[in-house]
């Protein structure tokens, strides 16, 4: 593997793994003889799955994986002005929108059909009327529907082909505005829809056609919050994870202009990232969250009147992941994203204090709305024992009260296993020592040794966290599995230099993670090195990929779901509209130094080096990850003899969603990872 081989010379303390990478270099230079293959397995089709070399499924797994899928999750998604909350969940085969009156009350199905929901957002009015976007077969071409109170059957509102998101309504329930590519299916512009203040005859009002408010001229646009007199908009402009930008729009002539942020000495800030943007509620500034070119998204106020910038989470070294003023001024609440952890908070304004809520379960924090009052702060909270739920806080008393309790189907609440936070040496160094990356680990009860999953998050500009995951759980309680999920370098939380160290031609360090890691598990009497399983999705699954070609050797197999096996085919043939996003990550493939860099370090260029079994999944209707990624690996692989098992869904796109295709590929991938602990 070229690239891997050249490793910056170790010194003392990183020899243990520098002498790993060695060996697998000598591994990977050494031409294999090439295998005779076998004719390609015949395709079956199971309704809207397709499956290519996948036995029949376990019949331990067959007995006891249901239960533990049978559980179900609740998500908070806004108040309704009468004070009943939104939430979404899943009864039936996805999840739709449910109505809940009182904690813990009877959860209200509001929204049917076939597809699972989007975003959900509740219009001000009084009307209970709610927005949600919902697309088809995981195409992700979403449309946006308006349901009215007391209505069961939703309005579309979009053209039904274009792709659209960030639904928002006015401040008076009035106007929606929304995103589309209606224009080019590239160009991200923004829509309004005059819905119509509610009456006595709100139900049969008609809204109006989206009409182009603001036209984009190359930017992706999110519209993030309206002026409180309606004429304004707060435009959200992101050309990479690391790099945003924030601008003021006129809705009457769709004119912009940006709002500089100074730094601390009053000049221009650097490239930054903006995680999101509020108007203050007296609409004399901006409340968002903004690194400056620093490590770290900070709590930020911008004065629009001055032009100056002030930071109010100096001390939080972590980044700001989200927050919410409320509506009187008086609070912003936010969740600083500590290790994994999500941790909430409230800045009293007018106190000068910062209040820690007590009464919520430690874990992830999710979606922050106040109610229209700014009495009670609604939010998810989830952790790696508990699946999630939707709580609220109310603001006077500081009490915290839950109003869903999720259930984990079959399985005993009593055997989830927590998250242990581990942080492991890695090749190179940072800050005068070894750099080490932080990884949650999973572990079954007993001495062991275990087999072991390294479980790779996607993006890669995506965080591995402590949440619950009833696969997570079955693996270690049922199949005896350890469960190691990795934040290699290019993961976000961690702060911007440590998210952009695999950038570009640094692309295959983040695999030397991986190699690490192998090293670490070598170490521990608890694990078994010589039972190792890779898997991951999307970006998950080229890592996946990779190590496989780079430490085959030390590895059982790998389960590569949507995965990217070639980044010239993956930038020539994903969305369009996602394309440029995707070069500033990964390079441009249009420039022919970079072309040959990116074929190079292509799993699907160094294919015959995967000699173990490959489960490979792909929805046919991804368009991030098209399924040509999967099937020329697949193909590839076959050719050179190894074992592959690929399954792919029809109806399903950058992964599963639909609970009985979900539940069939769990049982697949579990009969997979049966089969190589033996």
């Amino acid at each position: 593997m070229p690239h891997l081989h050249a490793l910056p010379a170790a010194r003392s303390a990183v020899l243990l793994v520098a002498a790993a990478f060695v060996s697998v270099s000598a591994i990977a230079a050494t031409p294999t003889p090439a295998a005779v293959p076998a004719p390609p397995p015949p395709r079956i089709d199971r309704g809207n799955l397709v499956l290519e070399g996948v036995p029949p499924h376990s019949p331990r797994v067959a007995d006891t994986l249901d239960g533990w899928l049978a559980g179900r999750s609740a998500s908070f998604r806004d108040f309704l002005p009468d004070g009943s909350l939104l939430i979404s969940t899943r009864f039936g085969e996805v999840e739709q929108v449910h109505r809940v009156a009182s904690p813990l009350g009877a959860r209200e199905q509001l929204t049917w059909g076939a597809e699972p929901v989007g975003g959900v957002v509740a219009s001000p009015a009084a009307d209970g009327s709610f927005a949600f976007s919902r697309d088809r077969g995981g195409d992700e071409n979403a449309q946006i529907f308006l349901q009215r109170g007391g209505e069961r059957t939703p309005r579309l509102l979009t053209d039904g082909r274009s792709r659209h998101g960030g639904a928002l309504w006015s401040r008076d329930g009035a106007r929606l505005v929304f995103t589309g590519n209606a224009r080019d299916g590239i160009a991200t512009d923004v829509y309004l829809v005059e819905v119509g203040k509610p009456g006595a005859d709100a139900t049969a009002a008609a809204p109006t056609a989206p009409r182009l408010v603001v036209a984009s001229q190359g930017q992706t646009w999110t519209p993030v919050d309206w002026s409180q007199d309606g004429s304004q908009l707060l435009l959200l402009q992101t050309t990479s994870v690391t790099e945003a930008r924030l601008y003021l729009a006129e809705i009457a002539t769709g004119a912009y202009r940006e709002l500089a942020l100074p730094t601390a000495a009053g000049k221009p800030a650097p490239k930054t990232a903006i995680g999101g943007a509020r108007f203050s509620a007296d609409g004399r500034g901006v409340w968002l969250t903004a690194d400056l070119g620093g490590e770290f998204q900070q709590l930020r106020y911008l004065d629009l009147q001055d032009g100056s910038l002030r930071t109010l989470t100096a001390d939080v070294p972590w980044d700001i992941e989200d927050f919410e003023p409320s509506p009187d001024g008086r609070y912003v609440a936010y969740v600083a994203n500590a290790d994994g952890y999500g941790k909430l908070a409230l800045l009293d304004l007018g106190a000068a204090r910062t209040i820690t809520p007590a009464g919520l379960p430690q874990g992830i924090v999710s979606g922050l709305r106040f109610d229209r009052t700014g009495a009670r702060l609604g939010m998810s909270v989830d952790s790696a024992q508990s699946p999630r739920d939707v709580w609220t806080l109310d603001l006077a008393t500081g009490a915290a009260t839950r109003w869903t309790r999720s259930e984990t189907g079959a399985a005993d609440p009593a055997r989830m296993v927590p998250a242990e936070l581990v942080r492991y040496p890695t090749w190179d160094r940072a800050q005068g020592g070894q750099r080490r990356i932080p990884a949650f680990v999973y572990r079954p009860a007993g001495p062991g040794p275990h087999p072991v999953v390294i479980d790779i998050h996607g993006g890669p500009e995506g965080q591995s966290r402590p949440g619950y995951s009833a696969w997570t759980q079955y693996l270690v309680n049922e199949l005896g599995y350890a469960v190691i999920q990795p934040n290699v370098r290019g993961s976000t939380g961690y702060g911007r230099t440590f998210t952009m160290l695999d950038n570009g031609r640094l692309r295959e360090d983040s695999v030397r993670d991986i190699g690490a890691l192998l090293v670490w598990i070598s170490a521990q009497p608890g694990l078994d090195a010589g039972r190792v399983v890779v898997s991951g999705g999307s970006y998950g699954g080229y890592m996946v990929l990779a190590s496989m070609v780079a430490f085959g050797d030390r590895l059982r197999g790998g389960i590569d779901i949507v995965g990217i096996s070639n980044f010239v085919t993956f930038l020539t043939n994903t969305a369009p509209y996602r394309r440029d996003l995707r070069r500033v990550e990964y390079g441009d493939e249009r420039d022919p130094a970079m072309r040959r860099f990116l074929q190079n370090i292509s799993p699907l260029t160094r294919a015959e080096a995967i000699r173990k079994p490959l489960l490979v999944i792909q929805g046919l209707n991804d368009p991030r990850v098209p399924a040509s990624e999967s099937e020329q690996m697949v193909a590839r692989v076959r050719a050179n003899g190894a074992e592959v098992w690929y399954l792919a869904a029809r109806d399903e796109g950058h992964g599963f969603r639909k609970k009985s295709n979900r539940d069939f590929e769990l049982k697949t991938r579990a009969t997979f990872l049966e089969r190589l602990k033996q």
